[in-house]
């Protein structure tokens, strides 16, 4: 099955370890590190005690694609995270697809401007 508009950027995986060089997102109340860390994205995440996402979320892996247009992502979707920004020039959602969390992400400007650490895995 092809995704037209979806481009992969990570897998999430929920841990309740801290994890050497993690960044704190502390208006999300979570951890994270490594999405742009090696070739294949995989992102670490670790959440807060008082941590107020669903629980899907929390516990069950997630994969992340960038979208050209999140409105259109979400339209019919069951949406279990609304759109927020966890950091300037990005936006993000999730969703519940067949029981598991799929986030979605759009960028302001070129991911590269957005987040300038950030590899282009499509080069």
């Amino acid at each position: 099955m092809k995704l037209k508009g979806y481009r992969y950027h990570h897998v999430g995986i929920p841990t309740d370890r801290p994890v050497p060089g993690e960044t704190y997102i502390p208006h999300l109340k979570m951890h994270a590190f490594g999405f742009e860390e090696g070739r294949f994205g995989v992102e670490w995440v670790r959440f807060d005690a008082d941590n107020e996402l669903p629980e899907l979320v929390k516990t069950v892996a997630h994969v992340a694609f960038v979208v050209d247009d999140l409105a259109a992502a979400l339209a019919g979707e069951k949406v279990i995270i609304a759109p927020n920004s966890p950091s300037p020039g990005v936006t993000v959602a999730f969703i519940e697809h067949n029981g598991a969390p799929v986030e979605f992400l759009e960028f302001a400007a070129p991911e590269m401007e957005v987040w300038p650490g950030e590899k282009d895995v499509r080069a």
